[in-house]
């Protein structure tokens, strides 16, 4: 564990229930084959970068999640032209095209998703990587940052630094919001949920603890009726709190001390 990744206590054993109907593996099977025809046509337009327009990026990201059996509910405002910092709650993989689908945006992620498979090339392409088992190159990734942000792009981060399930989450880490304050930049939070259709909370997309890529792909692929909900929260403007740690808290979406201390005793 290192500063910039906290240990979540979620795991698989202890939170994952795969709750709704399974969907027949033929329908599991068709899914993920359209979910990895989706991926690798973007990796083959990726080349194009900024001019593919960027609705339709929103729109591919959104038949991403939509291909692998998940309906889409986007509420709340648009996220601003410019430079924008968009930070969101981390549950699991589908969590980023669901942020691209708010705004494309350049994706600060962990150096190993280099190496994941269909994914990692086309991440390399755009996204900003970090070592965060090097706590000294976190300043080079946060200036990084504010160099993309200056330049009018919108970065998007995960701040807690480790997946949860769901149930609760982790507390933003302050770091990457002085890229924001340094920028000059809005800060914008969104809030991921997911669901059964009908209303319960499921933590079947949860991608968590030692949980492998390929397992947590086909759990959501094999359960019926799920629902990503994504709420826009009103854009942070700059210059509205002084420092990163206040700019931290308020684009934290709903999270307690309390309530990660209650979800970490339940688990134990």
């Amino acid at each position: 564990m290192s500063v910039w990744q906290p240990s979540a206590p979620c795991t698989p054993g202890a939170c994952i229930e795969a709750r709704g109907s399974a969907t027949a593996v033929p329908r599991a099977v068709l899914r993920m084959v359209a979910v990895l025809a989706l991926v690798l046509a973007g990796a083959v337009l990726s080349p194009l970068g900024g001019r593919i327009p960027a609705e339709l990026v929103k729109r591919w990201c959104r038949w991403i999640v939509r291909a692998a059996g998940v309906q889409v509910r986007i509420t709340g405002t648009a996220a601003p032209t410019g430079g924008l910092l968009l930070v969101a709650n981390h549950i699991s993989w589908l969590d980023i095209p669901l942020l691209a689908a708010v705004r494309p945006a350049r994706m600060l992620a962990k150096s190993d998703i280099r190496d994941w498979p269909v994914a990692g090339p086309l991440a390399a392409r755009g996204a900003l990587f970090i070592d965060r088992n090097r706590l000294r190159a976190l300043p080079e990734t946060v200036a990084r940052i504010a160099d993309a942000l200056r330049d009018g792009q919108a970065v998007g981060v995960f701040p807690e630094g480790s997946t949860w399930c769901g149930r609760a989450q982790g507390t933003f880490r302050r770091a990457v919001f002085q890229a924001a304050l340094d920028a000059g930049v809005p800060v914008q939070p969104v809030r991921l949920r997911y669901r059964i259709a009908g209303g319960t909370a499921s933590t079947a997309p949860a991608f968590i603890g030692d949980d492998s890529l390929l397992a947590s792909v086909w759990r959501v692929m094999s359960v019926r009726g799920l629902v990503a909900e994504v709420d826009v929260r009103d854009a942070i403007a700059p210059g509205s709190h002084p420092d990163r740690r206040s700019l931290a808290r308020a684009a934290q979406p709903g999270a307690t001390a309390q309530a990660d201390w209650i979800h970490a005793a339940l688990v134990a």
